[in-house]
């Protein structure tokens, strides 16, 4: 009696691990199609990331040789198709402070209507462009202190140079 289900357990174990083989398979086979479907759809103008990390759009596509150019904030670049998977999803960030403000002024448009007061659904468009003007100023910024320590380099050169020459 004790062999018999021993070998029962033995064959329902084989059949679990069956079964998770082939459900990972076929989710295997599931990915690589939208992959490639994606990549023999890929034209001009569409968005797309590189794995090694580069992000812009399609110049040129040439699925004879599976090549694609990728221009990149104005850079040319060719990659091989097998690189190029879809671009990440990035959130739209909303501080604290404009949460409070929306969620104050929705309430506010809840309890009194005022023809001066845009709907809601204008409220998140506005919130999102100030966001991108608030990234893209940020953005210039942290360049402009990226490029004052190498600046900062070159006076302690000089002024070395300077000091051994007196």
């Amino acid at each position: 009696m004790g062999g018999n289900s021993n070998t029962m357990m033995l064959i329902a174990i084989i059949v679990v691990i069956g079964g998770m083989m082939w459900y990972q398979s076929r989710q295997s086979k599931k990915q690589k199609g939208k992959v490639e479907d994606f990549r023999s759809n890929l034209k001009k103008g569409d968005s797309v990331a590189t794995y090694s990390g580069l992000i812009g759009t399609i110049e040129e596509v040439d699925l004879d040789i599976d090549q694609v150019v990728v221009n990149s904030e104005g850079s040319l670049s060719r990659w091989r198709i097998q690189a190029i998977t879809e671009p990440p999803v990035v959130p739209n960030y909303v501080s604290d402070e404009e949460f409070e403000q929306e969620k104050a002024a929705g309430t506010e448009s809840d309890e009194k209507p005022s023809s001066d007061e845009g709907t809601a659904d204008e409220a998140p468009k506005q919130a999102s462009e100030n966001d991108v003007e608030a990234t893209e100023s940020k953005a210039e910024e942290a360049s402009d202190d990226a490029k004052a320590p190498a600046e900062t380099e070159e006076d302690n050169n000089e002024n070395k140079a300077g000091e051994t020459t007196k």
